[in-house]
């Protein structure tokens, strides 16, 4: 199934595939905001209520699969690469930071989609110019963005690819600041325990940017590659790790996933190797849903001491940076 709706006051595109059911708002970000499995009765994100529309629309960081580029905090909103300045505005006063990007509610548009016997194909498009003063203001450098949706019966798998139309290398680093809803299937907080891919803790400062240093993983966070730890229905989650992978089923995983430990039931994010740190956050502890926040560089990595060993990277004019998410539930 693939049709366009008419979605509490936006358009949206609705599709399925198998035991998947999906919802993506092109004009929000291209944001992917409803996959649940139907057999299972599992919402793996955390979709908009229709009493929360205006707060998606203002904040949609909260909500579904909302992109990141830049990722987290950038700090002072300035850095400076090969001779240029890029100054983005201050969007959180207490820390004097620029945080979550400047294309998650830029309107993305469908630019192919088809449905074959095997999978549901929808593709967004964004297209940086001149012309587009908020992005390009902040970010003068022309691109397009692209972000791909496969629907199978097998889950939903997400890649997304920024390609440099510019004449300058272009900084990409990429982020998904994704809500993985929990409860997810009934039950309570503590019947969900999430696992992640994750290495060593890393620093913050009291303005949440790295200081540098890793830490060896707390008790409390040494859970999230062990038996799992409970997200929500608890105390307030704000914190970064390096990625390693983990063993889950007898296999390495390289990703999150949320567990109902009372049916079984487990809604997975794998990330691919592009992913090198997690931010976690649990939106003060009491909501519904939590955060794992897979970034293609540590947070403020172009101001980092070592930009390059933080992840930054550039790509030359004409050149493509893609990568690659799965979501799904069994």
């Amino acid at each position: 199934m693939l049709r366009c709706i008419a979605w509490n006051g936006l358009q949206a595109v609705e599709f399925a595939k198998g035991d998947y059911a999906a919802l993506l708002v092109p004009s929000v970000g291209g944001n992917l905001v409803r996959l649940a499995n139907t057999r299972l009765g599992a919402e793996i994100l955390r979709t908009p209520e229709p009493d929360e529309i205006e707060t998606f629309r203002s904040r949609p960081q909260v909500f579904g699969l909302p992109l990141l580029f830049p990722p987290n905090r950038i700090e002072d909103g300035r850095y400076t690469f090969e001779g240029r300045t890029y100054q983005y505005p201050i969007t959180i006063e207490k820390e004097h930071n620029y945080h979550h990007g400047i294309l998650k509610g830029e309107p993305f548009a469908v630019s192919k989609a088809r449905e074959t016997e095997d999978e549901v194909m929808v593709e967004c498009r964004y297209y940086s110019n001149r012309g587009n003063d908020a992005v390009y203001r902040d970010f003068p450098h022309e691109f397009k963005c692209k972000i791909i949706y496969r629907l199978t019966a097998e889950g939903l798998e997400q890649e997304v690819c920024f390609t440099n139309r510019s004449q300058e290398r272009m900084p990409v680093g990429v982020g998904f600041h994704t809500p993985m809803r929990i409860p997810f299937a009934g039950g309570t907080a503590g019947d969900y325990a999430m696992r992640v891919a994750v290495g060593e803790q890393v620093e913050l400062s009291d303005r949440n940017l790295p200081t540098g240093r890793t830490l060896p993983l707390t008790e409390q966070f040494a859970r999230l590659c062990e038996d799992g730890l409970q997200v929500t229905g608890c105390e307030p989650i704000e914190a970064g790790f390096t990625l390693r992978e983990i063993e889950v089923d007898g296999k390495p995983y390289r990703g999150a996933l949320v567990e109902n430990r009372r049916t079984g039931v487990r809604t997975f994010y794998e990330v691919d190797d592009k992913t090198c740190y997690w931010t976690l956050w649990n939106n003060g502890g009491k909501e519904p849903y939590c955060c794992p926040e897979p970034q293609s560089w540590i947070t403020n990595a172009p101001n980092a001491a070592d930009p390059v060993a933080a992840g930054f990277r550039a790509i030359a004019p004409g050149e493509t940076f893609s990568m690659k998410f799965r979501l799904y539930a069994r």
